[in-house]
C-alpha cells in the first residue's frame, strides 16, 4: 500500500481540483488534468489515451511511477511526491519533418519555468535533459501515439542525495532553490508549455519564425561543447556542437564535415 500522502509533511500531495482550475480553461491548450496517487508510465497510460482518441491537452501527473523509463530505456526512479512526473498530450500540426522540435520545446519551456520560479540557473543537453551544471534535474521523453505525440518528463525537486537514481543526478533541494513547491511549479511548467507551443504552431512549427531556435540555443549547455555522441550501431562521433538545426537535430562539427544527428546519447567533453 502506498503510504497516506499526508504521512511527509515535506512532501504534501498536489491537488488536482486546484490544478484544473489554474491550467485548465475554455480556448487554452489543456483540455483535461488528472492527478493519480500511482501507476507504471504516465506516458504510456496517455499513449493508449491518444490511440482511443482522447483530445490534445490532457495532462497526466502521477505522484509515484513505477515503470518510468528515460532515453534508450533507462528506469527513472523517484520517491513518492519527490518530483514532478508527468505526461502531456500534443496533436501538433505542422509539418512531419519539424517535429521533431517537440522534445526541445518542453525542455525548454521546462528550463525556463524553473529558472524564473526556483532561481536556479537550468540549462539543456541535447535533446532531452535538464541541468545544473552538469548534473541531471530532469529528462524528457517524447513517443508517438499514432497522429498524437505524448511528452514525459521527470524533475526532482525534493528528492535528497541518497534518493536520486544515480550520483549524477540533483534536485531542486539539493541546488537549494528558491521554490520547491510543487504546485506553482507545475503550474509554471505547463504555461511555458502552452505559450511555446502556441507560437510554434502558430508558426507552422518553424522554429526561426515563432522564436523556438534562438530560445533553446541561448538555454543550451551543448552548444559550442566539444562532444562524444554515441549512435545507433554502437557508432561513436567526436566533434564540436554547433548548433541545432531546422528540424531540431544537433549538429556537429567533425572531421571537417558537419553531421546532423536525429539521435544519439550526448557526452560533454571536458576541455583540457
Amino acid at each position: 500500500m502506498l503510504d497516506s500522502p499526508y504521512t511527509d509533511l515535506d512532501r504534501p500531495p498536489l491537488s488536482e481540483a486546484a490544478l484544473t482550475r489554474a491550467v485548465v480553461r475554455p480556448g487554452g491548450l489543456w483540455s483535461r488534468l488528472s492527478v493519480v496517487d500511482r501507476t507504471g508510465s504516465t506516458n504510456a497510460d496517455l499513449a493508449q489515451a491518444a490511440r482511443e482518441g482522447a483530445r490534445e491537452g490532457a495532462v497526466l501527473i502521477a505522484e509515484l511511477q513505477l515503470a518510468g523509463r528515460g532515453r534508450l530505456g533507462r528506469e527513472w526512479t523517484a520517491p513518492a511526491r519527490s518530483g514532478l512526473t508527468f505526461s502531456v498530450l500534443l496533436r501538433p500540426e505542422v509539418p512531419p519533418a519539424r517535429q521533431g522540435w517537440v522534445t526541445l520545446l518542453v525542455a525548454l519551456a521546462a528550463a525556463s519555468a524553473v529558472r524564473r520560479l526556483a532561481g536556479v540557473d537550468v540549462r539543456l543537453k541535447w535533446p532531452n535533459d535538464l541541468l545544473v551544471g552538469e548534473r541531471k534535474l530532469a529528462g524528457v521523453l517524447a513517443e508517438r501515439a499514432e497522429d498524437a505525440v505524448v511528452v514525459g518528463m521527470g524533475l526532482n525537486v525534493s528528492a535528497r542525495a541518497e534518493e536520486l537514481p544515480a550520483p549524477t543526478a540533483t534536485s531542486l533541494v539539493i541546488e537549494d532553490a528558491e521554490c520547491a513547491d510543487r504546485d506553482p511549479l507545475m503550474r509554471a511548467v505547463l504555461r511555458e508549455i502552452e505559450a511555446h507551443y502556441r507560437d510554434w504552431v502558430a508558426a507552422k512549427g518553424d522554429a526561426d519564425a515563432s522564436g523556438l531556435r534562438a530560445a533553446y540555443v541561448a538555454a543550451s549547455a551543448t552548444i559550442g561543447q566539444d562532444v562524444r555522441v554515441e549512435l545507433p550501431g554502437e557508432r561513436v562521433l567526436s566533434g564540436t556542437a554547433t548548433g541545432v538545426d531546422a528540424s531540431g537535430h544537433l549538429v556537429v562539427h567533425a572531421d571537417g564535415t558537419d553531421h546532423a544527428l536525429s539521435a544519439g546519447d550526448v557526452v560533454h567533453v571536458r576541455r583540457r
